[in-house]
């Protein structure tokens, strides 16, 4: 009898434990993988930083939280064995994994486990609505890239003018996507459009991309600027036309590099960035080559003087450390608290999902809707550089950096 009774508490221990993975009497556990020793690093680190300080501190009826960040140096292959590590170890949640091609393999595995992917350092589309329990906090990279192309064809851009840099795969394609959308509302973008099309029908492990459009590219983990840059100037003689403004997608030490190449080539090219890029990080490369200017980078948070609650907790939290990076780790690491903390009763994914769908968030003075979509903020600032500093511009400035 004995023996059976406690056979019978065995078991139910494993079912509350698959009832409720990661969560455990005194600590919720939540996994992240992200670069932190690859070309990428500082974005994992950053991202890594603020989700920690974010949970520093926190209890959620009476747990704290603990965040396992595993390395995957933005390597897709490393990314899927590092997934399944934490998945199989019995996390609640995976926050703030980085990038787009790590995403795409991790997001089937964490559907396939019922695991939440939360606050995930990418813009790109594959999350929204994206497969499995996907919650967003950031703008896409569609709303980044239409906010600069828009801004500058109202500046007096015209549509040939408009070219691309970008790595060539699913994140580098969610900007040309990004092109394609902003150029569908402007007219005599026909041409363009067309050989925008034909840029995102290629596949492939690295398809051939180069000389198609305006459009270069790189492969991911590589710094080579000179294949992308000659289908850029292939399409200025083709055309007839300038590349004025060169929307890029990459990462910082590859927009680094090519900015600085085709400044060397002659081409003064007034270059956009996403935020993935990392504004601090790439203003890091390009002073390596005596850049200071000329460089415009979208961000998806508020400034880091920003008089907000929530940028002066993350001032105070991080102090040296705080970039716009980590600004976003402890946005994110903020939203998974706030969500937590509105179950009411037992720590469930069911009950996590339940608390965030359909509802608006203020955390510390920033507004997050969840009313209709898995996308908290729509933010989109521009930013440019000038002088080794970022300064905030607005639409109406844009004309003046042509």
């Amino acid at each position: 009898m004995r023996v059976l009774l406690v056979l019978l508490t065995c078991l139910f221990f494993q079912q509350a434990w698959a009832a409720s993975p990661g969560v455990l009497k005194d600590k919720i556990i939540v996994g992240g993988v992200m670069d932190l020793e690859g070309r990428s690093s500082g974005l994992g680190l950053g991202m890594r930083d603020g989700i920690d300080a974010a949970f520093r501190g926190e209890l959620v009826q009476g747990r704290r939280i603990e965040l396992q960040s595993l390395n995957d140096s933005y390597s897709p292959s490393l990314t899927e064995k590092q997934t399944r590590k934490l998945v199989d170890e019995g996390i609640f949640a995976m926050v703030g994994n980085v990038g787009t091609p790590t995403a795409k393999v991790s997001l089937p595995i964490l559907a396939e486990r019922s695991v939440p992917a939360v606050g995930f350092f990418t813009g790109a589309g594959l999350l929204r609505p994206g497969i499995g329990d996907v919650i967003n906090f950031r703008a896409s990279y569609v709303q980044e890239t239409e906010r600069v192309i828009s801004d500058g064809i109202d500046a007096g851009l015209l549509p040939s003018q408009i070219c691309a840099f970008v790595q060539n795969d699913a994140y580098g394609m969610a900007g040309v996507e990004g092109i394609r959308q902003a150029l569908l509302k402007r007219p005599k973008s026909g041409l363009i459009i067309e050989k925008l099309d034909q840029v995102l029908a290629q596949s492939g492990a690295d398809p051939v991309r180069n000389m198609i459009g305006p459009v270069g590219v790189y492969q991911r983990n590589t710094l080579t600027s000179r294949a992308g840059y000659l289908s850029l100037k292939q399409w200025e003689t083709s055309q007839n036309t300038q590349c004025r403004l060169v929307v890029t997608v990459g990462t910082y030490n590859a927009i680094g590099r090519f900015t600085a190449y085709s400044r060397k080539k002659g081409d003064n090219w007034l270059v956009s960035a996403v935020s993935f890029t990392g504004a601090e990080n790439l203003r890091n490369v390009l002073s390596q080559y005596g850049i200071e200017d000329g460089v415009i980078v979208t961000q998806v948070v508020p400034g880091l003087d920003a008089q907000l609650p929530i940028v002066k907790q993350a001032r105070k939290a991080l102090g040296e450390r705080l970039t716009l990076v980590s600004l976003e780790g402890y946005i994110v690491g903020k939203m998974f608290v706030s969500i937590l903390r509105e179950i009411p009763g037992e720590i469930t994914r069911t009950a996590f999902l339940r608390a965030v769908k359909d509802r608006e968030f203020s955390i510390g003075g920033l507004a997050l809707d969840f009313r209709g979509d898995n996308q908290g903020s729509d933010l989109v600032k521009m930013t440019y550089l000038r002088n080794k500093q970022y300064q905030s511009i607005e639409g109406n400035q844009f004309s003046v950096l042509l």
